[in-house]
């Protein structure tokens, strides 16, 4: 049996390809590095794997912004006005 076949037989709980293309298309205008890129095609794939490249990178930027502001938080006085305003912007 085919996969197409078998998709369309396991019940509504699968995604269709028109879903999987819409969804394509809203990665593709999120993503920068293939929302700016000059060229109009990308395969599917190519998204995908740029996708996965960018949310690596932004977990990477959190991780570093973290480790920063705790090297910022060690190096003042917990009491100090610029503790209080670092805490209340990190709790927004």
């Amino acid at each position: 049996m085919s996969s197409r076949r078998s998709r369309q037989q396991s019940g509504s709980s699968r995604i269709s390809d028109d879903q999987i293309l819409e969804l394509v298309s809203k990665l593709r205008q999120l993503v920068p590095e293939i929302r700016d890129r000059p060229s109009g095609k990308v395969s599917a794939s190519k998204v995908l794997q740029e996708t996965c490249n960018y949310i690596r990178n932004l977990h990477r930027e959190v991780d570093d912004l973290s480790e920063r502001l705790s090297q910022l938080l060690a190096s003042i006085d917990a009491n100090s006005a610029e503790a209080a305003i670092i805490r209340s912007l990190v709790s927004q």
